[in-house]
Protein backbone atom coordinates (compact mmCIF):
# COMPACT_ATOMS: atom_id res chain seq x y z
CA UNK A 1 0.00 0.00 0.00
CA UNK A 2 1.47 3.37 -0.95
CA UNK A 3 2.08 6.05 1.67
CA UNK A 4 -0.65 8.41 0.41
CA UNK A 5 -3.22 5.59 0.44
CA UNK A 6 -2.20 4.63 3.99
CA UNK A 7 -2.68 8.20 5.14
CA UNK A 8 -6.01 8.49 3.31
CA UNK A 9 -7.35 5.35 4.95
CA UNK A 10 -6.15 6.45 8.36
CA UNK A 11 -8.04 9.71 7.94
CA UNK A 12 -11.31 7.77 7.90
CA UNK A 13 -10.89 6.44 11.42
CA UNK A 14 -10.96 9.38 13.85
CA UNK A 15 -14.04 11.30 12.79
CA UNK A 16 -13.52 13.68 15.66
CA UNK A 17 -10.42 14.92 13.86
CA UNK A 18 -12.61 16.04 10.97
CA UNK A 19 -14.23 18.89 12.87
CA UNK A 20 -16.54 21.07 10.81
CA UNK A 21 -15.45 24.53 9.73
CA UNK A 22 -17.54 27.46 8.44
CA UNK A 23 -16.99 26.02 4.95
CA UNK A 24 -17.71 22.43 5.99
CA UNK A 25 -20.97 22.08 7.94
CA UNK A 26 -21.33 19.07 10.25
CA UNK A 27 -22.91 15.95 8.75
CA UNK A 28 -24.65 12.85 10.14
CA UNK A 29 -22.08 10.15 10.95
CA UNK A 30 -22.84 8.01 7.88
CA UNK A 31 -22.54 11.02 5.58
CA UNK A 32 -19.31 12.07 7.31
CA UNK A 33 -17.87 8.63 6.63
CA UNK A 34 -19.09 8.80 3.04
CA UNK A 35 -17.47 12.23 2.66
CA UNK A 36 -14.18 10.97 4.04
CA UNK A 37 -14.28 7.97 1.70
CA UNK A 38 -14.99 10.22 -1.28
CA UNK A 39 -12.26 12.66 -0.27
CA UNK A 40 -9.70 9.88 0.20
CA UNK A 41 -9.41 9.63 -3.60
CA UNK A 42 -8.49 13.28 -4.12
CA UNK A 43 -6.05 13.75 -6.97
CA UNK A 44 -6.54 10.23 -8.31
CA UNK A 45 -8.05 9.08 -11.61
CA UNK A 46 -9.63 5.70 -12.35
CA UNK A 47 -10.78 3.95 -15.50
CA UNK A 48 -14.27 2.54 -15.78
CA UNK A 49 -17.07 1.55 -18.13
CA UNK A 50 -20.81 1.32 -18.56
CA UNK A 51 -22.17 -1.31 -16.15
CA UNK A 52 -25.88 -1.18 -17.08
CA UNK A 53 -27.64 -2.51 -20.18
CA UNK A 54 -30.49 -0.06 -20.83
CA UNK A 55 -31.00 0.17 -24.60
CA UNK A 56 -31.29 3.95 -24.26
CA UNK A 57 -27.58 4.06 -23.44
CA UNK A 58 -26.37 1.94 -26.35
CA UNK A 59 -24.08 4.75 -27.53
CA UNK A 60 -22.14 4.50 -24.24
CA UNK A 61 -21.40 0.79 -24.50
CA UNK A 62 -17.76 -0.13 -24.99
CA UNK A 63 -16.42 3.38 -24.45
CA UNK A 64 -13.53 4.02 -22.10
CA UNK A 65 -14.33 6.30 -19.18
CA UNK A 66 -12.18 8.03 -16.58
CA UNK A 67 -13.25 9.59 -13.29
CA UNK A 68 -10.71 12.14 -12.06
CA UNK A 69 -10.87 13.75 -8.60
CA UNK A 70 -9.82 17.08 -10.07
CA UNK A 71 -10.45 19.38 -7.12
CA UNK A 72 -11.05 18.95 -3.39
CA UNK A 73 -11.70 21.34 -0.53
CA UNK A 74 -13.21 21.09 2.95
CA UNK A 75 -16.67 21.58 1.45
CA UNK A 76 -16.57 20.35 -2.18
CA UNK A 77 -15.23 17.47 -4.25
CA UNK A 78 -15.11 17.90 -8.04
CA UNK A 79 -14.90 14.70 -10.09
CA UNK A 80 -14.36 15.16 -13.83
CA UNK A 81 -16.06 12.47 -15.92
CA UNK A 82 -14.20 11.90 -19.21
CA UNK A 83 -15.81 9.73 -21.91
CA UNK A 84 -14.09 8.37 -25.01
CA UNK A 85 -15.69 9.94 -28.09
CA UNK A 86 -14.21 9.71 -31.57
CA UNK A 87 -16.07 12.84 -32.65
CA UNK A 88 -14.82 15.00 -29.76
CA UNK A 89 -11.55 16.99 -29.81
CA UNK A 90 -8.69 14.67 -28.96
CA UNK A 91 -11.04 11.69 -28.95
CA UNK A 92 -12.53 12.46 -25.53
CA UNK A 93 -15.63 14.26 -24.33
CA UNK A 94 -14.49 16.31 -21.32
CA UNK A 95 -17.74 18.24 -20.80
CA UNK A 96 -18.92 16.71 -17.51
CA UNK A 97 -17.91 17.29 -13.90
CA UNK A 98 -19.72 15.93 -10.85
CA UNK A 99 -19.74 18.29 -7.86
CA UNK A 100 -20.46 16.93 -4.38
CA UNK A 101 -20.85 19.64 -1.72
CA UNK A 102 -21.38 19.63 2.04
CA UNK A 103 -24.34 21.80 3.05
CA UNK A 104 -26.10 22.60 6.30
CA UNK A 105 -28.78 20.06 5.31
CA UNK A 106 -26.57 17.20 4.10
CA UNK A 107 -24.88 16.54 0.77
CA UNK A 108 -25.62 18.06 -2.62
CA UNK A 109 -24.78 16.67 -6.07
CA UNK A 110 -24.58 18.95 -9.09
CA UNK A 111 -23.64 18.30 -12.72
CA UNK A 112 -21.40 20.93 -14.29
CA UNK A 113 -21.67 20.69 -18.09
CA UNK A 114 -19.41 22.80 -20.31
CA UNK A 115 -18.58 23.25 -23.97
CA UNK A 116 -15.03 22.93 -25.28
CA UNK A 117 -14.58 26.72 -25.00
CA UNK A 118 -15.44 26.54 -21.31
CA UNK A 119 -18.87 28.12 -21.61
CA UNK A 120 -21.77 26.53 -19.74
CA UNK A 121 -24.19 24.25 -21.52
CA UNK A 122 -27.88 25.21 -21.47
CA UNK A 123 -28.47 22.18 -19.24
CA UNK A 124 -26.04 22.47 -16.34
CA UNK A 125 -25.86 22.72 -12.53
CA UNK A 126 -28.72 20.26 -12.16
CA UNK A 127 -28.80 17.62 -9.46
CA UNK A 128 -30.27 16.99 -6.05
CA UNK A 129 -29.86 16.85 -2.27
CA UNK A 130 -29.75 13.95 0.14
CA UNK A 131 -33.04 13.43 1.97
CA UNK A 132 -31.76 10.78 4.37
CA UNK A 133 -28.50 9.92 6.12
CA UNK A 134 -27.80 7.15 3.61
CA UNK A 135 -24.85 4.89 4.39
CA UNK A 136 -21.10 5.29 4.64
CA UNK A 137 -20.82 3.85 1.13
CA UNK A 138 -24.00 4.95 -0.69
CA UNK A 139 -25.78 8.29 -0.99
CA UNK A 140 -28.88 9.08 -3.08
CA UNK A 141 -29.66 12.52 -4.50
CA UNK A 142 -33.32 12.99 -5.58
CA UNK A 143 -33.87 15.79 -8.11
CA UNK A 144 -34.20 19.25 -6.55
CA UNK A 145 -36.60 22.11 -7.37
CA UNK A 146 -34.01 24.07 -9.36
CA UNK A 147 -33.39 21.06 -11.60
CA UNK A 148 -37.10 20.35 -12.10
CA UNK A 149 -37.60 23.93 -13.28
CA UNK A 150 -34.57 23.62 -15.58
CA UNK A 151 -35.78 20.34 -17.07
CA UNK A 152 -39.27 21.76 -17.62
CA UNK A 153 -37.81 24.82 -19.34
CA UNK A 154 -35.65 22.67 -21.61
CA UNK A 155 -38.41 20.16 -22.42
CA UNK A 156 -36.73 17.29 -20.55
CA UNK A 157 -39.86 15.91 -18.92
CA UNK A 158 -38.40 12.41 -18.57
CA UNK A 159 -35.89 13.75 -16.04
CA UNK A 160 -38.40 15.25 -13.59
CA UNK A 161 -38.15 12.29 -11.20
CA UNK A 162 -34.42 11.61 -11.48
CA UNK A 163 -32.57 10.07 -8.55
CA UNK A 164 -28.78 10.03 -8.77
CA UNK A 165 -26.64 7.73 -6.66
CA UNK A 166 -22.95 7.74 -5.80
CA UNK A 167 -21.24 4.70 -4.29
CA UNK A 168 -17.66 4.83 -3.04
CA UNK A 169 -15.20 2.73 -1.06
CA UNK A 170 -12.32 4.47 0.72
CA UNK A 171 -8.90 4.40 -0.89
CA UNK A 172 -6.97 1.50 0.53
CA UNK A 173 -10.05 -0.69 1.06
CA UNK A 174 -10.08 -4.18 -0.40
CA UNK A 175 -11.09 -4.00 -4.09
CA UNK A 176 -12.43 -0.43 -3.83
CA UNK A 177 -14.94 0.74 -6.39
CA UNK A 178 -16.62 3.99 -7.36
CA UNK A 179 -19.98 4.12 -9.12
CA UNK A 180 -22.38 6.73 -10.47
CA UNK A 181 -25.98 5.76 -11.16
CA UNK A 182 -29.21 7.30 -12.45
CA UNK A 183 -32.72 5.95 -11.91
CA UNK A 184 -36.17 7.53 -12.18
CA UNK A 185 -39.01 7.21 -9.68
CA UNK A 186 -41.66 7.16 -12.41
CA UNK A 187 -39.80 4.66 -14.63
CA UNK A 188 -38.64 1.45 -12.91
CA UNK A 189 -36.96 0.30 -16.14
CA UNK A 190 -34.55 3.24 -16.27
CA UNK A 191 -31.03 2.47 -15.14
CA UNK A 192 -27.80 4.18 -16.15
CA UNK A 193 -24.74 3.06 -14.21
CA UNK A 194 -21.00 3.43 -14.66
CA UNK A 195 -18.42 1.74 -12.42
CA UNK A 196 -14.73 2.45 -11.86
CA UNK A 197 -11.94 0.30 -10.47
CA UNK A 198 -10.56 2.45 -7.65
CA UNK A 199 -7.78 0.00 -6.85
CA UNK A 200 -5.67 0.94 -9.89
CA UNK A 201 -5.09 4.67 -10.46
CA UNK A 202 -4.33 5.84 -13.98
CA UNK A 203 -2.56 8.95 -15.23
CA UNK A 204 -4.90 11.93 -14.71
CA UNK A 205 -6.32 13.22 -18.01
CA UNK A 206 -6.26 16.86 -19.16
CA UNK A 207 -8.68 19.13 -17.27
CA UNK A 208 -12.37 18.99 -18.01
CA UNK A 209 -13.54 21.75 -20.33
CA UNK A 210 -13.83 25.05 -18.49
CA UNK A 211 -11.71 23.85 -15.57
Amino acid sequence: MTMHRTLALAALLPLAACASTPDAPPLPETQERFWQALSSHCGEAYEGALASSDARDADWAGKRMIAHWAGCSDSRVAIAFHVEDAEAPGGWNRSRTWLVTRTADGLKLKHDHRHEDGSEDAVTQYGGDTLSAGTARVQDFPVDAFSIALFEREGLSASLTNVWRIEVDPAGAQAPRFAYQLTRRNDPTRLFRVEFDASSPVTPPPPAWGW
